[in-house]
């Protein structure tokens, strides 16, 4: 994963975005872990250009994908 810098004040709201923590969007890598490089995939370029999007249109996104998970896992 690469790394982004970004202002302090805007962790809480990419966190909450994210629906993951302040502390995991700067947790460093697990010691041991070997680091992946390469393009970054593509769900993931995605996901960062759905944190950036209005919180209504977010949840929106949020609300498709779990429509589709939720059809899958029942089917």
């Amino acid at each position: 994963m690469g790394r982004l810098r970004v202002a302090v004040a805007m962790l809480p709201i990419l966190a909450n975005a994210l629906s993951v923590s302040v502390g995991e969007l700067i947790e460093e890598q697990v010691a041991g872990t070997p680091s992946k490089r390469g393009p970054i995939p593509k769900l993931q370029k995605q996901i960062e250009q759905v944190s950036l999007l209005p919180r209504t249109k977010q949840k929106f996104v949020m609300y498709m994908l779990d429509t589709v998970i939720n059809q899958q896992s029942a089917g």
